[in-house]
C-alpha cells in the first residue's frame, strides 16, 4: 500500500476569522510601507487589507510595475502615496526609512529576497532599531475558532539565548493582549516535562519560567513542558499535571531555537487547515514578513495583527 505525500495535508483552504478583521477594522487603518510592491502577491494582499478597513497602503518599488499590477486588480490606486525605486536594495532602504520617519506606522515585505529586507529593517540609519530584541511571532488560528496560538520565535532567531527568549515571552504576552487575552497562558517548550541537565532546553525552559513569574504580572507561566501538555487537557490530566494553570490549555509557545518553532508552526498550518499570520515586534515599528507560500488569507491576517498592534 502507497500513502501519498499529501495524504496528511488539509484540504481545505484557511479563511481568516472574521473576529480578527473586525477587530483590527477599529480605528484609523494603519500606513503601510510595502517594500518592493509591484507584483501580484504583495498587490492582491494590499488591496484585499485597503478593502477591508485595516490598511492604508504606502508603495515602494518600481513605479510602471506597481500601476501594472494595479490595473490588472482593476484596483485605482491614484490618492495613495508612491515611492519609485529601483532594485530591492533601494526599495527595502526606502520603506523602512519612511517608517522611522513616522510616515508609515508598518513595514511590509513585497517581492525581494528576505536578507535584502532585512538589511533595511536593520540598518542604522533607517530610524527602526530600538533597544529592544527582534522576535518573530507566529499566530495561527484553528479553523472553526477565534482564540489564537501564539508561537515565538520560529523565523528570526535561529538558536536564541536566553535574553533573546525572554524578548520572546514579553513579545507573546504583549500580542496576546493585545487580542483580547487579559491573562495569557504561557508555555516553555521541551521534550519533557521534568527539568533534566540530559535535556539542556528543558533546563533553559525551567529557568525562563521562574524569569518570567518574577518579572510579568497578569500572566500563567509553566515549563518545561512537552507539546502534547502544551496542546491537550487530556493528556495534561493523564500525567497528573491538571492543576497546571498552563498545561493542556496554553495561549503562547516559546520554543527553544527556530527549527522546533518552524516545524510546529508548520505542521499545524498544513495539517489543521488554521489560518496563520506573523509579525516581527521589537522594532520601532511592526514588521510582515509575508512568504512567496502565504495563502491570501495568511497575508490578510498578517496585516491585521499589524493593525491591532499599532494601537495596542
Amino acid at each position: 500500500m502507497t500513502r501519498k505525500p499529501s495524504a496528511f495535508l488539509s484540504s481545505t483552504a484557511p479563511d481568516c476569522p472574521p473576529t480578527l478583521i473586525a477587530q483590527a477594522a477599529k480605528g484609523t487603518p494603519p500606513r503601510v510601507a510595502i517594500a518592493r510592491a509591484g507584483a501580484s502577491l504583495p498587490m492582491q494582499a494590499a488591496k484585499e487589507a485597503s478593502q477591508a478597513g485595516i490598511m492604508t497602503p504606502v508603495f515602494v518599488g518600481e513605479a510602471d510595475a506597481i500601476h501594472a499590477e494595479a490595473e490588472t486588480l482593476g484596483w485605482d490606486i491614484y490618492g495613495f502615496d508612491l515611492h519609485n525605486t529601483t532594485g530591492e536594495a533601494e526599495a527595502a532602504s526606502v520603506a523602512a526609512a519612511l517608517c522611522g520617519a513616522d510616515q508609515a506606522d508598518v513595514l511590509m515585505k513585497g517581492h525581494l529576497h528576505t536578507d535584502q529586507f532585512m538589511k533595511g529593517v536593520l540598518a542604522r540609519d533607517s530610524g527602526l532599531r530600538t533597544t529592544e530584541r527582534l522576535v518573530h511571532v507566529f499566530h495561527i488560528t484553528p479553523p472553526g475558532h477565534d482564540t489564537p496560538l501564539l508561537i515565538s520565535d520560529a523565523a528570526v532567531n535561529v538558536t536564541p539565548d536566553l535574553k533573546t527568549r525572554q524578548s520572546a515571552v514579553q513579545a507573546v504576552v504583549k500580542l496576546a493582549r493585545a487580542r483580547g487575552i487579559a491573562r495569557p497562558k504561557v508555555a516553555f517548550l521541551s521534550a519533557t516535562e521534568s527539568a533534566i541537565p540530559s535535556v539542556p532546553s528543558s533546563m533553559e525552559a525551567a529557568e525562563l519560567c521562574d524569569w518570567a513569574k518574577g518579572e510579568i504580572a497578569d500572566a500563567d507561566f509553566s515549563g518545561p513542558l512537552a507539546l502534547d501538555l502544551v496542546l491537550s487537557l487530556e493528556a495534561a490530566k493523564i500525567k497528573g499535571l491538571q492543576d497546571d494553570p498552563v498545561a493542556g490549555q496554553a495561549d503562547c509557545l516559546v520554543v527553544p531555537d527556530i527549527v522546533s518553532g518552524n516545524a510546529i508552526f508548520k505542521s499545524l498550518v498544513y495539517l489543521s487547515g488554521g489560518c496563520a499570520a506573523g509579525v516581527v515586534m521589537g522594532a520601532k515599528v511592526p514588521v510582515l514578513l509575508t512568504s512567496r507560500a502565504d495563502p491570501p488569507a495568511a497575508r490578510l491576517a498578517s496585516a491585521a495583527l499589524a493593525a491591532i498592534l499599532t494601537r495596542a
